[in-house]
C-alpha cells in the first residue's frame, strides 16, 4: 500500500476527533463569572486536547513524508496511534465533568503516554519497512525527545494524585517540547 492512502485515514480520524472535542463544550449555564469559571476546566482540558491532536498530526505528517512503504504492521501501529488520539475527547469529557481533579487528570496522561508509545511503534514500524540504507532508518534511533515525553508523562501519572495541577504542567512542558515539528524528519531529503 502506498502512504498516500494511510495519510487520508489519519487525516479522516484526526478530523472527526476534534469535531468530537468541540462539540463537548459546553456554554456557561448564567451569564455570570462564576459560571464562566465552571465551564474553564473543560475548556482548558480542550485546548490542551487540540494542541496534542495537532502535534501529533504535524509530526505524523513530517515522519510520513519519509515513508517509503505501508506494511500491515505500519497499518496496525497507525490504527494503535488513532485508537489513542480517539480517547482525548472522552479525557476532556471526564476532566470537564470532574475538574482538574486526580483521576481524569492521570487518566489523561495515561492516554498521553498511549500516543506517546504507539506513536514511537510507528516509526520502529516505518523504519523497518523502509529500505537498506534509508534516512528513515537512522532518524528513529535517536528517541531523545519521544523517551523524555514518555518519561514526563509517566511521572505526571504518579504526580496527578498529590498536585493534578503539576501533572496539567507537565503535560504543556511536553506539548511546548513538540511544538517545533520533528526536525530529523523535515531534514528528510
Amino acid at each position: 500500500m502506498r502512504p498516500e492512502r494511510l495519510n487520508a485515514l489519519t487525516d479522516g480520524v484526526v478530523a472527526i476527533v476534534l469535531t468530537i472535542m468541540v462539540l463537548e463544550l459546553k456554554f456557561p449555564a448564567e451569564n455570570t463569572f462564576a459560571a464562566v469559571m465552571e465551564v474553564m476546566p473543560l475548556l482548558a482540558a480542550y485546548l490542551l486536547a487540540f494542541i496534542y491532536v495537532g502535534l501529533y498530526w504535524n509530526n505524523h505528517h513530517h515522519m510520513m513524508q519519509s515513508a517509503q512503504r505501508v506494511t500491515g504492521l505500519v497499518l496496525w501501529t497507525n490504527h494503535a496511534l488513532l485508537f489513542c488520539l480517539t480517547l482525548f475527547p472522552l479525557m476532556i469529557r471526564w476532566i470537564g465533568e470532574a475538574g482538574v481533579t486526580p483521576w481524569p487528570v492521570a487518566s489523561f496522561g495515561i492516554v498521553l503516554a498511549g500516543a506517546a508509545l504507539t506513536f514511537r511503534m510507528l516509526q520502529w514500524a516505518l523504519a523497518a519497512a523502509a529500505s537498506e540504507g534509508a534516512r528513515i532508518r537512522e532518524v528513529v534511533q535517536h528517541p531523545l525527545k519521544e523517551y523524555s515525553s514518555l518519561a514526563i508523562y509517566l511521572a505526571a501519572i504518579a504526580v496527578a494524585f498529590w498536585s493534578p495541577y503539576v501533572s496539567v504542567a507537565m503535560y504543556v512542558a511536553v506539548a511546548l517540547i513538540w511544538i517545533v515539528p520533528d526536525r530529523r524528519f523535515a531534514r528528510q531529503p
